[in-house]
């Protein structure tokens, strides 16, 4: 049982997620979304578990219908200066502080919170469990893929337009003919290996 269920009055609640913690390249974003319980956003889930068109569709109904949504970033130079885990983190925590209005209570996925002047609590699965950390999830997935999309015109021969940074075969053919650009996290292991390969 979570508070938000146990008592009525915790007030706006939030759910928080990220996109991106995995791939080689790119940042990783942050959502916060507080939801409006008088206009519903019907089919929400994990973003992993529906098309990118779907994730389109529900972002699209998401930031109209939210009573407040928000994103954070953290950058690549920050991902390898403290580690993904605490840039994930900072990134939750900017989505929420941009929330408006603020939120009284923050659920976030997982089993970690970042620092907050709020409560928050920690549920694993919370983006299949919980409808707005599930919202979070889509926003944070559909504008991190919108992003890679971006980079890929900057970069073309990465293909970051189709694995968005992931460590595909694809990728890590494109990073042994062309090298890391500015967008790869050369504190993730396959970055370094491939530097000390050409040193």
């Amino acid at each position: 049982m979570y508070i938000h269920q146990l008592d009525p009055s915790a007030g706006l609640v939030a759910g928080v997620d990220e996109a991106g913690r995995g791939p080689l390249a790119g940042p990783v974003i942050a959502a916060a979304v507080i939801l409006d319980p008088d206009n519903p956003v019907m089919g929400l889930q994990d973003s992993k578990q529906l098309s990118p068109a779907r994730r389109e569709s529900l972002y699209a109904e998401i930031t109209v219908q939210a009573l407040a949504w928000a994103t954070g970033r953290s950058e690549v130079a920050e991902i390898d200066a403290i580690n993904i885990l605490q840039a994930t983190l900072l990134a939750m925590r900017r989505a929420v502080e941009k929330l408006v209005p603020a939120a009284d209570y923050v659920l976030v996925d997982g089993n970690r919170c970042p620092q907050l002047t709020c409560p928050a609590e920690a549920i694993i699965k919370g983006d299949s469990r919980i409808p707005a950390i599930s919202a979070a999830s889509i926003l944070a997935k559909v504008t991190r893929d919108r992003l890679m999309v971006q980079f890929n015109d900057e970069y073309p021969g990465y293909a970051f337009d189709r694995h968005k940074g992931y460590g595909t075969p694809q990728h890590r053919t494109a990073l042994a003919k062309h090298g890391p650009c500015r967008l790869h996290r050369m504190s993730y292991a396959p970055l370094k290996i491939l530097i000390e390969m050409k040193e």
